[in-house]
């Protein structure tokens, strides 16, 4: 880690609080100035690295009907403008939606899967627990994999595509950093433009009959903390 305190990198995912911005008319950004133990995705960091972190998420019409746009801060701006790199979350930030309940609730067990959701955002149970559970309370086959993804083809937050065209246009790397499952997320990246090395998710696996077996636990995102180690990943991979 050392000699890349100059370099920076910004996570981006989903946020409870909204703070309305002009820069991104259909996003909420959020800076937050993590302390000199620099944090991204919740991680702790060596001292040395300093690093801020934006979130962002799709805004909701005010009982007015109205946006309240503000202008950003100067810091916020120059975050966006001089990062070597961005990594964003997937589900409800990329894409509206939450891509495993969606499944669920195709395949006839949203309610259940839904709950368990809640509970491992929450914290209170290991991720790669929560993420068995859920799979395991409706098992999809490769065949209901691919019926739902050609009837239900994948919500891109607004105000994505131009973010992230904006960000290649300035040789900005982006990259998708997701819990959820390359089977799903891989859609998303064709429309954005990402390319599948820039991917770092979850795969499910089938049997020769497309059978559901399980998902990969030696991918990073399986498991707590692994946004944390993919981040790293790509640091040490790309010379950031």
């Amino acid at each position: 880690m050392e000699g890349l305190a100059t370099s920076r990198i910004i996570s981006i995912q989903a946020s409870r609080r909204q703070h309305y911005s002009a820069f991104l008319p259909t996003f909420s950004l959020q800076l937050r100035k993590i302390s000199n133990r620099g944090q991204v995705w919740m991680m702790k960091r060596p001292k040395s690295f300093q690093s801020i972190a934006a979130s962002v998420q799709p805004l909701e019409a005010s009982t007015t009907g109205h946006f309240d746009n503000k202008q950003p801060s100067k810091e916020v701006l120059e975050l966006w403008r001089s990062a070597d790199a961005v990594c964003f979350d997937v589900d409800s930030t990329v894409c509206i939606d939450e891509g495993i309940d969606e499944l669920a609730e195709f395949c006839g067990a949203g309610k259940a899967v839904a709950e368990w959701t809640a509970r491992a955002m929450g914290g209170s149970v290991p991720f790669e627990e929560a993420l068995a559970a859920r799979l395991s309370l409706f098992k999809p086959s490769l065949a209901q994999v691919q019926d739902f993804l050609e009837k239900r083809p994948p919500r891109i937050s607004p105000g994505m595509e131009e973010l992230v065209k904006k960000l290649k246009a300035t040789n900005t790397n982006v990259y998708l950093i997701s819990g959820g499952f390359c089977q799903m997320i891989n859609p998303v990246a064709s429309i954005l433009g990402i390319p599948q090395e820039n991917i770092f998710a979850n795969n499910l696996l089938f049997g020769s009959s497309g059978e559901f077996l399980g998902f990969d636990a030696n991918e990073p995102t399986s498991r707590s903390g692994g946004k944390a180690a993919a981040v790293q990943q790509i640091r040490k991979g790309s010379g950031i």
